[in-house]
């Protein structure tokens, strides 16, 4: 189950950045930041980086010399991305394919790729990529989203739309959590050849920051808002309502708080 990535374009990346950033990102930004970061680094390469929600704690807890070079397959969100740094910062940025990185041998001793695997057409080849551009000992830090039952949110959201489609109902909300399952990622990284693998899984409990905004990136921060406008019929500000509705009817007794929760893999090279 695949989504093209490149499909995060126009106002996604905004409304991405603005409104599931601080909902749903921020907090494993900082714990996959220090986890990259308790070990000397000094060429980091950062995968399907979006608008730079990691990229910005990965430059300021990195040492200043070491060299970042943030990547994604989509422009537009790199864009945002660059606006977060200054032009004396250490920091480079360009438009590569996770599956074909455009590197001819081991070139980084740390890569880093925050909720970005479960996107990859075909995981096990980003998986080679990364050991072939890794340098030997170097390290691979990643997550992937737990399934929808420990992500209520995104179940719910999914429910959402089966109920105003009933006959075609949007399936962009399975993508980011079918990947879950820890079994089915250390299989991949093990086809990949990848032997020495740890992994946790971090739950979190989190207080909704804006509940409009929280709502309307849900529908127009991701690639959700072309299935909406495919299938017709429906205004997708009335869909924004309805989220608003559902987040505050599913978290409100518990002040507005969701749980979240994710698998953070950490792979070494050798």
């Amino acid at each position: 189950m695949t989504t093209n990535s490149a499909s995060f374009v126009g106002d996604i990346p905004t409304h991405y950045d603005k409104g599931l950033g601080p909902n749903i990102f921020v907090d494993y930004a900082a714990l996959i930041a220090e986890k990259c970061c308790d070990e000397p680094a000094s060429s980091v390469i950062e995968l399907a980086a979006g608008t730079g929600i990691v990229s910005r704690v990965l430059r300021d807890k990195l040492p200043a010399e070491a060299n970042l070079l943030v990547t994604d397959l989509n422009a537009p969100m790199l864009e945002v991305a660059k606006a977060k740094f200054s032009g004396d910062e250490n920091i480079q940025f360009a438009v590569a394919n996770a599956m074909e990185l455009p590197f001819d041998g081991p070139e980084f001793d740390l890569m880093v790729c925050q909720f970005g695997v479960m996107f990859f057409p075909d995981k096990i080849a980003s998986y080679r990529e990364a050991a072939r551009v890794l340098r030997p000992g170097g390290r691979y830090v990643f997550n992937v989203w737990s399934p929808t039952s420990e992500n209520p949110f995104s179940q719910m959201a999914h429910e959402l739309m089966q109920k105003i489609f009933p006959d075609d109902p949007p399936g962009f909300y399975k993508v980011p959590f079918h990947y879950g399952d820890p079994a089915t990622v250390l299989g991949d990284l093990s086809s990949a050849g990848w032997s020495n693998v740890t992994h946790e899984t971090i739950k979190i409990q989190k207080k909704i920051q804006d509940l409009e905004v929280f709502s309307r990136s849900l529908v127009f921060g991701n690639p959700l808002i072309d299935e909406i406008n495919e299938r017709g019929g429906v205004d997708p500000e009335d869909v924004v309502k309805e989220f608003g509705a559902e987040l505050e009817n599913r978290f409100g007794p518990d002040g507005m708080t969701m749980p979240l929760s994710a698998t953070m893999f950490v792979c070494r090279l050798g």
